[in-house]
């Protein structure tokens, strides 16, 4: 089954999701990969096949590092062609929620337990948080 009418390869991006448990605490990881396919159902079905890979072999006690959760979510890309470019869409995720936009964040995505660096902010982002801070409250 094609996702489009021609039936050409086309770009999907599959997010897939991880449990990593030789970390204390345990630690959750999204992987986002691009795959050339027919199909979300066969994008998928590659993202899974190298998912299974990314979990690697078992160390000397027989545990894994990277458990593979068995979520797979597919976006096909409007990208064309053989290679992405600069600014290329990859995965999109939309949801519906009743929350405001700060409880929406603190929920999903800035818990506050994300394993990440902070970038030193540009004087022309100080002014788009300003305005941006009034939608959160």
């Amino acid at each position: 089954m094609s996702d489009s009418a021609d039936g050409q390869l086309r770009w999907y991006g599959v997010r897939t999701l991880f449990l990593h448990t030789l970390y204390k605490p345990q630690v959750y990881e999204e992987r986002v990969t691009m795959w050339r396919a027919h199909s979300f159902s066969e994008a998928i079905e590659l993202a899974e096949v190298e998912a299974r890979e990314y979990e690697g072999e078992p160390d000397d006690s027989g545990k894994l590092d990277a458990h593979y959760l068995g979520l797979a979510q597919s976006f096909l890309t409007e990208v064309r062609g053989d290679s992405l470019a600069q600014g290329d869409e990859v995965f999109s995720l939309m949801r519906d929620s009743k929350l405001k936009p700060r409880a929406y964040l603190d929920a999903f995505f800035d818990t506050g337990k994300e394993h990440q660096g902070k970038l030193k902010e540009p004087k022309s982002e100080k002014k788009k948080k300003k305005n941006i801070s009034e939608l959160r409250d």
